[in-house]
C-alpha cells in the first residue's frame, strides 16, 4: 500500500514516472508519475501526478495538461489528477484537483506527516490494530 492508495481509497499501481508524451493542441508534456487504480467496485481510473519540493508551486497550467493527456490517452477511464507539495517538516500535503468551468478545482486536500517507523507510538499502533 502507498500514500496514494491511502489517499483515494484505491488500489493504485505505478504504472509510469516522467511520462513524456503529446497532446492534441498543446504538444509536448511531461506528466511527473502515472498511477492507474481500482476502487471496491471494479470501476478504474487513472491519476496524473504532479509533485513539486521547496519552493516550486503547483501549476495550474501542468494540472490542465495532465487531464487533459489522460483523457485523450484513457477515453472512458475517470481522470483524477493529484498535486503533492512536499513540505517543512516532512509534511506532505496532497490535493485531488479537477477542472470546472475552465477553473481548477480543489476536491479534496489532506496533510500527512512522515516518520520513520521506530518513532511510532506503540499504543497507537496496538489501538489500529483492535480497530
Amino acid at each position: 500500500m502507498c500514500i496514494v492508495d491511502i489517499f483515494f481509497g484505491l488500489t493504485t499501481y505505478s504504472l509510469q514516472n516522467h511520462l513524456r508524451t503529446t497532446v492534441k493542441g498543446i504538444g509536448q508534456i511531461e506528466i511527473d508519475e502515472l498511477y492507474v487504480g481500482i476502487d471496491t467496485h471494479g470501476c478504474h481510473y487513472v491519476i496524473p501526478v504532479q509533485a513539486k519540493g521547496g519552493r516550486d508551486q503547483i501549476s495550474v497550467v501542468q494540472t490542465t495538461q495532465d487531464i487533459t493527456a489522460c483523457t485523450e490517452k484513457f477515453p472512458g477511464i475517470k481522470c483524477r489528477a493529484l498535486s503533492v507539495q512536499f513540505m517543512d517538516d516532512k509534511i506532505v500535503a496532497m490535493f485531488e484537483l479537477t477542472v470546472e468551468k475552465d477553473e481548477i478545482k480543489v476536491v479534496e486536500e489532506r496533510h500527512y506527516k512522515l516518520v520513520p517507523a521506530d518513532k511510532l507510538d506503540p499504543s497507537a499502533i496496538s489501538n489500529y490494530k483492535a480497530g
